[in-house]
């Protein structure tokens, strides 16, 4: 039951009560949507998502190295408690120490390449930008005069004002 609809109902005791009791508990219900509370406000992003082959390269270094992170410490208790496991955790945990050098290093590179191979931006106000354009006004102007004399050619000769 609506705002209006219950303004317009006879107030007999139980259903404005319950009427009441329902607007108290849900009062976004009757209000338009665009005047009730948003679950979220989207917001533009402050920088750009980092590229595909990146982002793998920088999940697959944070899983080894919170797994080298659990060795080690597994192999810092095991030592204390005097286990046997404590030697081949500790001789584990260096290996993982070189791997996850490796990955955070994999990041670093995988990084450095995009951005060698895609990384160009070419902002409006540029001047190499601003010549690329240049020379394509230019070809295409020479590729529309070529065009136009081929025409000329093929007509042979008429329209030119002198014949060699």
């Amino acid at each position: 039951m609506g705002t209006a609809e219950r303004r317009m109902a006879p107030a007999d005791g139980a259903a404005a009560r319950s009427a009441v009791r329902r607007g108290a508990e849900a009062p976004e219900r009757d209000l338009p949507v665009d005047e009730r509370r948003a679950l979220w406000v989207e917001e533009p992003a402050r920088r750009r998502r980092l590229p595909d082959p990146v982002r793998t390269a920088a999940v697959r270094a944070v899983i080894i190295i919170a797994v080298t992170l659990l060795q080690a410490m597994v192999a810092f208790f095991c030592t204390m408690a005097g286990s046997w496991l404590a030697f081949p955790m500790v001789i584990s945990s260096i290996v993982s120490t070189v791997v996850a050098t490796w990955g955070a290093l994999d990041v670093w590179v995988t990084r450095q390449v995009w951005n060698q191979r895609y990384g160009v931006v070419s902002d409006p106000s540029s001047t190499a930008r601003a010549l690329r354009r240049e020379r394509r006004r230019a070809r295409r102007q020479a590729k529309a005069t070529e065009r136009a004399q081929e025409r000329i050619r093929r007509r042979g000769g008429t329209g030119q004002l002198s014949h060699p």
